[in-house]
């Protein structure tokens, strides 16, 4: 057995020795095959990939000349969006945000709606005890505004959540708790409810948005807005700029539709008739959810005119009006910055789409004492105009994935508010087109003169 054992093994060594050969050669054959297949395909996605960096390339050329401004915190991050047909649609965009996110609380609800208003209420009691109604006082009601409007502009915001069904399931309770809250603060809940779903439905639409809608060079407005900075500087005019959008914006808004869009032109959230653009803002059975919001308001109304009749208006305007001028303050100073910057663009409609747009969004870093306060409207508003229906106690962990899973996309500037907030006030006069086709965009500018390099699209 030895033996044919020994004889074998030569022979089986040799077998072996040939069957290695024809799989080598195997293997030689089919590698000569599939070389140039494999070479052609490396060369396809080499050129696949140089086509990709030159078109980030050209976007990068693109958005230098599409800035004539210093740049914000975002360094023209948004001037370098892909295209609109680019984008993940908002299905993928909302499956990237964890389902536990869309789930409502309504005792959690309840109770950060309790925590803003006893905590309004408390001060406007200490402010009554403890100081008094004297002229020589009135650092200390200056303070008292200052102070009660900013938590009562947390009230605000939980009526705001309701508007956007984000409360509860309990649809009357939702609206029963948004109607008083609003009414309390002179909004007319219904109305604003429909306005504000239309900005979220049309965010950074140059013609169709609802509120921070620019000026465009050119037309009568912007021409006005850049011809009054280059009269009296930029200084003054940022101040003019803050004032007026600060104090007078909102009612402003309400009355008038300032800074809305141009397809509706002015309206009126009161009176639903007023309407002088092609596009209704309140449309069929909105008209009468109007007059229903105006019941609250004037019921309100008509109690601040009692308590003046019978406390006098100075008490009025010290405990009521002193703190509702602060809440309409922090109310446009957020949606002023979260939709505003010198280099986030506005979109025609050839070029607009709805997470596009809701994409255009900026967060900023505001204190946790605001964002405490104020249930983070500053510091998670990107993932509330991807779904408004989040609750605000979820925004945080929906921003987290939206960041995670959409880095390019995200926009976070973190410049300080008062830096940015000037720098929105100075810089962003008006808005002018810059590039063509698919690279069309609508950029802010300080400057009369037409821009020379508003072609690098083409030119690339």
């Amino acid at each position: 057995m030895a033996a044919i054992a020994s004889a074998a093994s030569p022979m089986m060594r040799l077998t072996a020795m040939r069957s290695a050969h024809k799989t080598t050669a195997a293997r030689a054959t089919l590698g000569t095959k599939l070389r140039p297949r494999i070479a052609l395909t490396h060369l396809g996605a080499v050129a696949g990939l140089r086509r990709r960096r030159a078109s980030v390339e050209i976007r990068a050329v693109a958005a230098e000349g599409y800035a004539d401004l210093p740049p914000s915190g975002l360094n023209g991050k948004a001037l370098q969006f892909p295209h609109k047909d680019q984008f993940p649609t908002r299905a993928a965009v909302l499956a990237s945000i964890p389902a536990d996110c869309f789930k409502k609380d309504t005792a959690k609800s309840l109770m950060y709606a309790a925590i803003s208003t006893a905590m309004t209420v408390a001060c406007g009691v200490l402010a009554y005890l403890y100081i008094p109604m004297q002229l020589a006082w009135w650092p200390a009601w200056f303070a008292y505004a200052a102070v009660t409007g900013t938590i009562a502009t947390g009230c605000w915001v939980v009526a705001h959540e309701c508007g956007h069904n984000a409360f509860s399931d309990n649809r009357k309770l939702q609206d029963a708790v948004g109607y008083a809250l609003h009414s309390l603060l002179l909004v007319p809940y219904f109305s604003w409810q429909r306005s504000h779903a239309v900005h979220h439905s049309r965010t950074n639409h140059l013609t169709e948005g609802e509120t921070h809608v620019p000026y465009v060079k050119g037309e009568t407005k912007g021409t006005m807005n850049l011809n009054l900075l280059e009269s009296i500087g930029e200084g003054p005019f940022a101040a003019i700029q803050l004032f007026a959008h600060l104090v007078f914006g909102w009612p402003a808004y309400l009355l008038t539709g300032a800074t809305g869009g141009s397809a509706r032109g002015v309206t009126n959230h009161f009176i639903p008739s007023i309407n002088t653009g092609a596009v209704q803002l309140f449309p069929g059975s909105w008209k009468n959810k109007v007059w229903m919001s105006d019941i609250g308001v004037v019921a309100v109304v008509a109690g601040l005119a009692a308590w003046a009749s019978s406390a006098g208006f100075a008490t009025v305007a010290a405990l009521y009006f002193g703190p509702y001028t602060f809440v309409n303050v922090w109310l446009v100073l957020y949606t002023w910055l979260q939709h505003t910057d010198t280099d986030v663009p506005h979109l025609a409609a050839s070029e607009w789409s709805y997470i596009k747009g809701a994409f255009l969004t900026i967060d900023r870093p505001y204190h946790a004492v605001f964002d405490f306060l104020h249930h983070r409207i500053g510091s998670t508003h990107v993932a509330h105009h991807i779904e408004c229906a989040i609750p605000h106690y979820k925004a945080k962990e929906a921003t987290e994935a939206l960041k995670a899973k959409y880095p390019d996309l995200y926009l976070y500037d973190p410049t300080p508010i008062a830096t940015a907030l000037w720098r929105v006030a100075s810089k962003c006069v008006a808005v002018e087109q810059r590039g063509s086709g698919k690279d069309t965009m609508w950029t802010f500018t300080d400057k009369k003169a037409p821009l020379v390099a508003a072609t690098a699209v083409d030119a690339a």
